[in-house]
């Protein structure tokens, strides 16, 4: 079967999964342990998406992202939301400039952190409602107007966006449907003993890791093209279609914990981001078509926020995840169906 795949498009996929390796190993001279968290972040860069990292302070999120920037060679920016942020704080403003020639006074547009290619928006959860809008609007049609004045971003143009699950006094939790903007929600577990004795040598020894760009923006563009040009079988993206239905309460494909714990599923931008995701991983594993595996590997990062659970599951610490996972294991693949 590899026979037949087209060379130059062979030689683009090794050179994929080449850079996409090379960029992690540099990212992991800073950070220790996190591997899946590094990979899904990626992820959501080759795709086009965005990400949204959750877990306590001081587990390296901020971290991640500057070393990311370094190792990419693009511009970085960072915005601590704060409850008393405004969308001018992140977008931008006009201000009065005058001409030091004639001595004319006039407004002129001061560019915001937004005007970067990777935003870290750190703390997301507690700014305004208002706020949160203005930098959602901005991931979603990659422009922003401002002014009167319209402005593109420039590409590529990724956020990721983090939040404290513990300290929910004085936040806004993000909506359902501003969630939905996220490719991926990452979950960023405790420190292993070993990961955590190996931090504690790093940062309190004066290590600095000496980080390597390792690819430009354009030749990231190029990467989110050839992740847009991989082959998904239909039998394979119905596999797909019908775990998104599976959590539809009520719906065809709908497991039993679905229908007790959820009160809302995934909308059809969960099943782009499967697919897409899906689409890296086959690049990952030196393939140009999708397999069920890829698919099974990336369900839960993808559809873990875009799932409202109701009170019952609430009541019996029923999480996202333990639903995906039920729905993993009910649905299956065609060839299963087949058999």
């Amino acid at each position: 079967m590899t026979d037949q795949i087209d060379p130059a498009i062979q030689k683009a996929t090794e050179e994929f999964r080449h850079k996409f390796n090379a960029v992690k190993a540099e990212i992991g001279k800073a950070i220790v342990g996190h591997d899946e968290i590094v990979q899904g972040v990626l992820t959501c860069l080759f795709t086009g998406g965005h990400a949204l990292l959750e877990g306590v302070p001081g587990l390296g999120k901020t971290y991640l992202i500057r070393t990311m920037a370094d190792a990419l060679s693009l511009e970085f920016s960072r915005v601590q939301f704060t409850p008393d942020l405004m969308p001018a704080d992140i977008l931008g403003t006009n201000i009065i400039v005058e001409n030091p020639e004639t001595g004319r006074r006039g407004f002129e547009f001061q560019k915001g952190p937004i005007f970067a290619q990777l935003v870290l928006a750190d703390e997301i959860n507690r700014a305004t409602p208002k706020t949160q809008s203005a930098l959602l609007e901005a991931m979603q049609e990659k422009h922003i107007t401002a002014g009167g004045q319209h402005f593109e971003l420039k590409p590529p143009f990724f956020v990721m966006a983090t939040q404290n699950p513990i300290e929910q006094e004085g936040t806004y939790p993000l909506p359902e449907a501003q969630l939905d903007r996220f490719f991926f929600k990452l979950v960023v577990n405790y420190s292993s003993r070993k990961e955590l004795n190996t931090i504690v040598e790093r940062t309190t020894s004066g290590h600095k890791a000496e980080i390597t760009p390792i690819m430009t923006g354009e030749q990231i563009i190029g990467a989110q093209r050839l992740v847009r040009r991989v082959v998904v079988a239909p039998h394979v993206q119905d596999y797909a279609i019908r775990l998104i239905l599976a959590t539809h309460p009520q719906g065809e494909f709908a497991t039993d914990q679905t229908n007790r714990y959820v009160r809302w599923g995934s909308s059809p931008r969960g099943a782009q981001a499967v697919i897409l995701a899906s689409k890296v991983q086959a690049l990952l594993d030196g393939r140009y078509n999708v397999a069920f595996d890829d698919i099974g590997k990336v369900y839960k990062p993808a559809i873990r926020h875009r799932l409202l659970l109701n009170f019952e599951a609430q009541a019996e610490g029923i999480d996202p995840d333990d639903v995906l996972g039920d729905i993993l294991d009910k649905v299956p693949t065609k060839a299963e169906m087949a058999a």
